[in-house]
């Protein structure tokens, strides 16, 4: 199956809404692309640190390129930085390669290291979010670009941080061995659970598919998953601590 790719322009990206006293930014970085909303303008701060997150994942894929071509769980390197351990660690969890959690490990990176600056700090990298917040925030399920998302997932103040990654085998670049309009997960760490969204949709090729996507999210729980959103074509399933709203 063919995947169709979002927009250069990141349309989903226009409804993303700061709350009063915060601001909305992007941040871009060779091919990774951030929108950030926090309580100041921290772009050239989170610009400066994205290249050196960047950097060190280059470099350790440049004298071990199998962390890059692995799509199956790779030995811990002791030696590694530790957003590398980190990726390691969360593809050998779910079952995939550690490039499975690049993108969630650069957003949680960017969230945990600014947060100090900024309590209120949301970070979107690709569809894979990681949040920080003191308020109640809504983060959009879209599996359809073109008919914009029309679900989406309440997290309650206090339950911070949050990340909600999402994988789909028919939009979007990434790589997916499967053909579902979308899995989302929820999860405390943004590199497990992009991990997990990942290892998760490459299971869902068909609607049938979808109970047994379920039952491997809910033994995924003891490693943190807390909740699973997956849809394939009309067939729709929602567990865990998943709080579903409309959007307007």
């Amino acid at each position: 199956m063919n995947k169709r790719h979002l927009s250069t322009d990141r349309a989903y990206r226009d409804s993303v809404r700061p709350h009063e006293g915060e601001v909305r930014f992007q941040v871009a970085v060779e091919q990774t692309d951030l929108l950030i909303v926090a309580e100041r303008d921290l772009q050239a701060e989170i610009a400066s640190f994205v290249s050196q997150v960047r950097g060190d994942i280059k470099n350790w894929i440049m004298f071990h390129p199998e962390f890059a071509e692995s799509l199956v769980p790779i030995e811990m390197p002791a030696e590694a930085p530790s957003i590398i351990r980190s990726m390691v660690k969360a593809g050998a969890l779910c079952g995939v390669g550690p490039m499975a959690a690049v993108a969630g490990a650069v957003a949680q990176a960017v969230g945990d290291l600014f947060v100090a600056e900024s309590p209120n700090i949301l970070v979107e990298n690709g569809g894979d979010t990681y949040l920080h917040s003191t308020r109640e925030r809504v983060v959009a399920l879209l599996a359809d670009p073109d008919s914009g998302a029309t679900v989406g997932l309440r997290v309650e103040a206090g339950e911070f941080p949050v990340s909600i990654c999402a994988s789909s085998g028919t939009i979007g670049h990434s790589l997916s061995l499967g053909s579902g309009d979308l899995v989302a997960v929820r999860a405390k760490d943004a590199r497990f659970a992009d991990a997990a969204a990942t290892a998760l949709c490459n299971m869902l090729k068909s609607e049938t598919d979808i109970d047994t996507v379920l039952k491997q999210a809910q033994a995924l729980a003891d490693s943190g998953l807390d909740g699973i959103f997956a849809q394939y074509d009309q067939k729709v399933v929602a567990w865990g601590n998943l709080e579903l709203v409309a959007l307007d």
